[in-house]
């Protein structure tokens, strides 16, 4: 089973978002999203809210690609989070150049 996780705050969720999620889909047999707990950051929506936008926007998505897409919140490290879920794939977007200097 190949599954993949797509990490993120997801406060809140956008269309860029939504975009990444169904693309993911069409790659995978299960896709996590993982929705990160960073107390720094000062969340404008709290993770229950966070976590129930995402699953009402991935219920259409899961039956149009018959994926199954769980949303699973976190507050460690991504790779603890990657290894718990059983990911061999880490779903990124990026906005601009430099998320990408970002991120490598």
């Amino acid at each position: 089973m190949r599954i993949a996780l797509y990490p993120g705050t997801f406060d809140p969720i956008t269309l860029g978002h939504i975009d990444i999620i169904r693309r993911a889909a069409r790659m995978v047999d299960r896709l996590v999203i993982g929705v990160a707990i960073n107390r720094d950051k000062g969340p404008l929506f709290s993770l229950e809210e966070r976590v129930a936008l995402i699953e009402a926007e991935c219920v259409q998505l899961a039956q149009e690609t018959g994926v199954e897409i769980v949303v699973h919140p976190f507050e460690n490290l991504l790779i603890d989070c990657a290894r718990d879920v059983g990911a061999q794939t880490i779903v990124r977007g990026l906005r601009a150049v430099s998320d990408f200097e970002y991120e490598f």
